[in-house]
């Protein structure tokens, strides 16, 4: 096995893995924040704890290492001097415009050992907490109907979205809300500071200053010579394009980057949330993305320069010629029941992760969508999902592959 960043496959045996257990920023979510902070629901936090677990439970009866983003936040922001840095970036995303609250927060979390500073970050430094001098402003009495100086971050369960492993290097993902930015900029830091999980030499392939956005549950590495991206909702053709020029001008094995154009709605919210791959040929797919769409090629052209293709095959022609094989077999969410592929869509029924080739876990809540890969020859395992399910994102959000064979 290869150390370090190593995902050239998005089938390939798990080695390592990055997740998060839902901590104490799932309690900030109330109905009056659910738009600022993505959320429909709110889901109870000592439920979905233990049910994400046994995800990691099954992870490791797998032969998967799981290692924890709070912990590895924690290990790169082991100096204080990196820590200070930290703080001022991560003040300059939470949107604060009164100086007297940065003093007085910065000073407030440096003082902390640097385990309470990530959990007070992660779960939302309240108004109620620490006292702040305010300026006597209309602006400043509007601010104080809010009771967060910086918002929770109850999104950082789907790890697979701020960063995403491709080859040799990372992709640290700016992200198209407000809301998320904190999780990519922590990112940054255990990429700078973690060399134990990411070590000297691994490429980053994109910043999360952006400008342009983009969304790791949009990118899967289909193969060693292709990358598939959604062109999404939350992911933009100007951020492909810089990716993929990254991408396939190193000296990875990467020679195209297929670009899914996908409708631009929450349902559909990312790429992976409609298609993912489950085997060597078979892969799951919502119903309604089945039929035209528009698909495109990236590559190098004779020049060293990206070339743009549209492309007209179909889905089962392209990924059958692209990864050479004979044919592929598309499973659809759902089957033919189109009230269950809704609904099974809706609780990330085509949102499954790959441990190896034909073993992938999924929520046991899509049981007609894992009856029908079952029959297809999938081995599935099952997961408990009746509260994790809330924040609309499968096992393959909630992970991020570190390393595959």
């Amino acid at each position: 096995m290869k150390q370090g960043v190593n995902v050239y496959s998005e089938i390939g045996k798990l080695n390592k893995v990055m997740l998060h257990r839902l901590g104490e920023e799932i309690e900030g979510l109330v109905p009056d924040n659910f738009e600022r902070l993505l959320f429909d629901d709110i889901p109870f936090l000592k439920k979905a704890q233990f049910e994400h677990d046994c995800f990691a439970d099954v992870l490791r009866e797998n032969g998967v290492e799981v290692v924890y983003f709070q912990k590895e936040v924690e290990k790169a922001l082991a100096d204080k001097a990196v820590r200070a840095e930290f703080v001022k970036e991560f003040l300059g995303e939470s949107d604060l415009s009164s100086t007297f609250a940065r003093d007085a927060i910065t000073e407030y979390l440096m003082a902390m050992s640097v385990e309470d500073m990530v959990a007070q970050c992660m779960k939302g430094i309240k108004k109620n907490e620490i006292e702040v001098k305010s300026a006597n402003t209309l602006v400043g009495i509007i601010a104080e109907q809010y009771p967060y100086y910086t918002d929770p971050m109850p999104n950082l369960y789907f790890t697979r979205d701020p960063g995403a492993c491709i080859g040799n290097g990372v992709s640290i993902n700016c992200m198209s809300t407000a809301a998320r930015r904190r999780e990519s900029l922590m990112l940054k830091y255990v990429f700078n500071y973690d060399k134990a999980l990411m070590p000297e030499g691994t490429h980053m392939w994109y910043e999360h200053e952006g400008p342009d956005s983009i969304e790791g549950g949009d990118i899967l590495v289909l193969s060693p010579e292709i990358v598939a991206i959604g062109l999404s909702q939350r992911t933009s053709a100007a951020a492909i394009s810089k990716l993929a020029e990254k991408v396939l001008k190193s000296e990875n094995s990467f020679k195209k980057v297929l670009v899914f154009d996908i409708p631009k709605c929450r349902a559909f919210m990312h790429l992976d949330t409609v298609f993912t791959m489950v085997d060597y040929d078979k892969f799951t797919i919502h119903p309604e993305i089945e039929g035209p769409l528009n698909l495109y090629e990236i590559t190098l052209g004779g020049d060293g320069e990206l070339s743009f293709t549209s492309v007209t095959d179909t889905l089962p022609n392209l990924l059958s010629s692209e990864l050479k094989l004979p044919a592929v077999e598309l499973i659809r969410c759902g089957g033919d029941d189109k009230m269950a592929a809704q609904r099974e869509q809706w609780n990330d029924g085509s949102n499954t992760l790959a441990i190896a080739p034909g073993v992938v876990v999924t929520y046991d809540r899509n049981y007609i969508t894992n009856e029908i890969l079952e029959k297809y020859g999938i081995t599935v395992l099952t997961i408990p999902s009746s509260e994790i399910s809330r924040g609309r994102g499968g096992p393959r959000c909630m992970s991020m592959p570190i390393n595959r064979d």
